[in-house]
């Protein structure tokens, strides 16, 4: 129930109590004059079946004056400081060579991808405390950091590729050549790109699915919210070179998937494992391009035979309809896995 509103009643007004959960959402409970509980509601009540209160508000909710503040300082600290930091670091502070898609390596990539995550987690700090609010409030439960539920998620980014690349190889449309990388080298590009994706999961998954996810489900209920950012996360990768049309589609498509998991999970911390194990499969693992980008220092030499729509062409794996299939299959999958609601849909 949103400010200003009263719940219309024939007798004694009832009172009405938040309760908050360990991680971090909040419901209402209804009481009698008495202090007797007489029911229990929860914004996301209406998915799971439960019809709302009496007087109890599932229309959009405006934002006030104090969010549209906040979200101004989220976007200053977490994006447009990192990236006048990067800009300055790149053409100013030092000229690096000519961009090559060809050649990213780890020592090119780290420091501007862990500027950019630190960056938006020191946004998301700032609009918590602002907000009065544990950061479990969007998704980021700090007790559960690196827990099951994110190696869990690094399980199933990682087995992704080896699916999507397995059903090209029946068909001989992909194929292992040799092993590029031994020993010392192999472990430590394997680390220094795990570092890498590591650093591009948080960066992604708290731009896009973390407060802002919060404040416009808030405003528009969960799905509306997600679709909303999966459209604009999409749009951020159109700039890679090498993209596809398939490959912009698989982008918002996984971008929908990771908002499935935090709405089953409660938490973001399946879906940025699944992120940076699925990142690092692609450029380290199996050496394939990733959104265009090619990785220096990968472990396996591979090979793709066949149409782009169907191999991913430059895009990598994540162009090809293949990826989509089966990206189609694993919602399915965690559907089942997780069978009940834990993210509001609408937050407090």
């Amino acid at each position: 129930m949103h400010n200003g509103e009263r719940l219309k009643s024939a007798g004694p007004s009832p009172g009405i109590r938040a309760t908050s959960f360990g991680n971090g959402h909040r419901s209402a409970n209804i009481s009698d004059n008495s202090g007797q509980n007489l029911a229990p509601t929860s914004i996301g009540a209406v998915e799971q079946g439960v019809p709302p209160l009496e007087g109890e508000s599932v229309g959009r909710r405006s934002w006030s004056r104090a969010d549209r503040k906040n979200l101004l300082i989220w976007v200053v600290i977490g994006l447009l400081a990192p990236a006048v930091f990067v800009w300055a670091a790149l053409h100013v502070i030092h000229r690096p060579p000519a961009f090559d898609v060809q050649n990213q390596d780890v020592q090119n990539q780290l420091p501007t991808k862990a500027l950019m995550a630190f960056g938006i987690a020191l946004a998301t700090w700032v609009v918590a405390r602002r907000e009065k609010r544990p950061l479990a409030a969007y998704g980021i439960p700090l007790d559960k950091a690196f827990g099951a539920r994110f190696w869990e998620g690094g399980v199933w980014g990682f087995a992704m590729l080896p699916a999507v690349a397995g059903i090209l190889g029946l068909f001989g449309h992909f194929r292992i050549e040799s092993v590029a990388l031994n020993g010392a080298a192999a472990l430590r590009y394997g680390i220094g790109w795990g570092a890498v994706f590591l650093a591009v999961s948080i960066n992604e998954e708290l731009a896009f699915r973390g407060y802002w996810l919060f404040l416009m489900a808030r405003s528009m209920r969960f799905w509306p919210a997600a679709t909303f950012l999966s459209v604009l996360f999409a749009v951020a990768h159109l700039a890679n070179p090498g993209e596809t049309v398939i490959g912009i589609l698989h982008v918002f498509v996984i971008g929908m998937f990771f908002c499935l998991t935090i709405r089953r999970t409660g938490t973001l911390w399946f879906a940025l494992g699944f992120h940076a194990t699925w990142d690092w499969a692609e450029t380290f693992f199996f050496g394939t391009p990733d959104s265009g980008l090619i990785g220096a220092g990968h472990f396996l030499n591979t090979s793709f035979q066949g149409a782009n729509w169907l191999t991913g062409g430059s895009t990598g794996p994540e162009g090809s309809v293949v990826a989509l299939l089966v990206l189609l299959v694993y919602a399915v999958l965690i559907h089942l896995r997780f069978a009940k609601a834990l993210y509001p849909d609408r937050p407090l």
